[in-house]
């Protein structure tokens, strides 16, 4: 096992500011590291990373979302196991699926992209990132839940402070409460919401979330808020970070934008690969049950683990040219690249794969649609290069661009 001081640290600006060069000596010469700061095992190759996820000898578990995630949402989905895991994915997976999907809720993300667009679309200039990344998936999320979008700002610093709590790797004290105060602030926002919900339903995921029941178990109040607070988290961060970069990526690369605003189903090809090359979330953890024998060395039971996705999606052992945004490359599926057998690992594997992907896919397909239709001759403002920042997720936070207006 390598020690942490041959890699720039994950907590250094270097890293911040190119994690991808790290990302390649991490595998080639660190693949299994005990960090010290976080108190963790980072491990970077594909192969681990899959093994992690997949987990089919149970060696792992979630039970680090205890301390990481449930002082900001609540207990939620992502920490149950076993037949209570079962049950309540059972609960909330309907609504991100099938009919409800399609007939609900791809009405109400046409409908709030098209009016983010229509802000813009006569002025032959966006910031994709302010005026419509960052909007887009929390409305969308606050339209199927049947909140009041008018608190958009609320969801959004919401959000952003779960975000920064989770990222959290130097353990920041203000960053800390400030993600603590939010989940005070979320529960005291959405119970009388959860209420009200149950005594007069409406047509709102909100309304089947409280009415749901399978094997005679239905969700708490608590857990409807905690399933809520998640998705506005995950829901939003994750799309948001993923439109920004997909759109960055074939600006940078203005060939294959022609190609995808020439034949559209190719969209699900790019946000693909954009999920390889530069996903939206760059690491995950788990909890290893037992002792683990991984590339370079051995994980104790009961460590934390450090699953760095954004290393593992560029490993040379599993993609050829891994460094290079290729829409067309092989070895990657788009026709299975958002569901549990996907051969990127943007969304994890196995049991706690994204319950969201396909939600996800409809939103970036639908907006990038859309927006290609509203800027057919989009292009980057002149003199400005798309930088990614961030350390647990990571994307553009301004994407400036020009185009002529389309006339109605």
């Amino acid at each position: 096992m390598s020690t942490a001081q041959q890699v720039p640290d994950i907590l250094s600006p270097e890293f911040s500011a190119n994690p991808y060069s790290a990302y390649r000596v991490m595998r080639e010469t660190a693949p299994l590291i005990w960090h010290e700061p976080t108190q963790s095992y980072i491990i970077s190759r594909y192969e681990d990373v899959e093994r992690v996820f997949k987990d089919k000898k149970s060696e792992f578990t979630t039970d680090n979302y205890n301390w990481q995630i449930e002082p900001v949402h609540g207990k939620t989905i992502l920490q149950l196991s076993g037949r209570e895991h079962a049950v309540r994915r059972a609960l909330v997976a309907p609504a991100f699926r099938g009919s409800d999907l399609q007939e609900k809720f791809l009405p109400v993300i046409e409908q709030n992209s098209r009016a983010l667009i229509d802000a813009f679309r006569h002025t032959g200039s966006a910031d994709l990132v302010a005026d419509y990344a960052t909007r887009f998936p929390v409305n969308v999320i606050a339209d199927m839940l049947g909140l009041d979008k008018a608190d958009h700002l609320r969801f959004h610093r919401w959000y952003t402070s779960v975000i920064a709590f989770l990222g959290n790797l130097s353990g920041d004290p203000e960053v800390t409460a400030a993600g603590e105060r939010t989940r005070v602030e979320f529960a005291e926002y959405m119970f009388p919401i959860i209420r009200e919900r149950r005594e007069k339903p409406g047509d709102d995921l909100l309304s089947a979330l409280c009415a749901a029941e399978v094997d005679g178990v239905k969700m708490s109040d608590e857990d409807i808020k905690a399933f809520c607070s998640l998705l506005l988290a995950a829901g939003g961060e994750t799309t948001d970070k993923a439109i920004a970069s997909i759109f960055a990526n074939l600006l940078l690369h203005p060939d294959q934008l022609a190609a995808v605003r020439e034949d559209r189903s190719l969209i699900a090809r790019a946000f693909a690969e954009t999920l390889r090359y530069t996903p939206p979330v760059h690491m995950i953890m788990r909890q290893s049950a037992t002792d683990v024998e991984l590339s370079g060395g051995t994980i104790p039971a009961d460590a934390t683990v450090t699953c760095l996705i954004g290393a593992a999606n560029r490993d040379e052992n599993r993609y050829g040219d891994p460094d290079r945004f290729d829409i067309f490359r092989e070895d990657l599926t788009s026709a299975t690249a958002f569901s549990a057998a996907a051969d990127h690992l943007a969304f994890a594997l196995g049991r706690h794969f994204c319950v969201g992907a396909l939600l996800a896919k409809a939103e970036v397909e639908t907006g990038v649609d859309q927006l290609l239709d509203a800027m057919p001759d989009v292009r980057l403002a002149e003199g400005y290069d798309p930088v990614e920042q961030g350390v647990f997720t990571r994307g553009p936070q301004s994407l400036p661009v020009r185009f002529t207006p389309v006339a109605d």
